[in-house]
């Protein structure tokens, strides 16, 4: 489902390249989860912009399904990105001025695909989360666990083959981190999280570790 193939970049500074990524391969298949930790600037939110076809590799190349996004033009890198992946941040960037329930639905406006049976699986998703008593409630009425949970529903709304997440429990406290953790390791979805957490790495079948600018299984 996803093969990452020798995988290095570089970014050009006045002293020369520096190094950020050094092949790094690793194939994942649909439905497996995995971790990565490592120490902070060790490249693992580069790795997940590559992945998220936000940024260009230097050098390698990454193949979704056997297609590699970064030969597509804009317009289709930005469709498959709507369509295929899913992007769950430490910050939850909810829209400060829709409801919950609005805020889940904001990916399908691009295809205007807000039918009856996208806001029911809307409306789904945050009960599955335990957010149900919370649809029509602004983000500033929400707490830090419960704003993530709603991004977590935003984010598989358009039902992705691949679900980011960079870091996602970093700004909650332990109760809703634990939360979150769960959900996410509960998922189907084939997904890759980014943490600094032990306890939440260790929830994922695949855990890896990043070290300087690769990346090895971890244990």
């Amino acid at each position: 489902m996803l093969e990452v193939r020798q995988v290095s970049k570089f970014y050009p500074t006045p002293q020369g390249p520096l190094a950020v990524l050094h092949e790094v391969s690793f194939q994942l298949n649909r439905g497996e989860s995995m971790s990565i930790m490592g120490p902070s600037g060790s490249g693992k939110s580069t790795l997940l912009y590559i992945l998220g076809v936000l940024e260009p590799p230097t050098s390698g190349s990454v193949l979704f399904e056997g297609e590699n996004p970064f030969l597509w033009s804009e317009t289709q890198q930005a469709r498959f990105r709507n369509r295929k992946l899913g992007f769950l941040f430490q910050d939850h960037c909810l829209l400060p001025q829709l409801s919950v329930l609005e805020n889940v639905l904001t990916p399908a406006l691009v295809d205007d695909r807000l039918d009856e049976a996208v806001v029911a699986r809307a409306r789904g998703l945050l009960e599955e989360v335990g957010l149900s008593h919370r649809l029509h409630h602004r983000p500033g009425e929400l707490s830090g666990g419960e704003k993530q949970r709603a991004a977590l529903a935003r984010a598989l709304i358009r039902e992705p083959s691949l679900l980011l997440c960079d870091e996602p429990t970093g700004n909650l406290d332990r109760k809703s981190a634990d939360a979150v953790a769960d959900l996410l390791a509960g998922l189907r979805t084939t997904r890759i999280v980014v943490t600094h957490s032990l306890e939440v790495a260790d929830r994922f079948g695949i855990r890896m570790e990043m070290r300087d600018q690769t990346l090895r299984r971890r244990g």
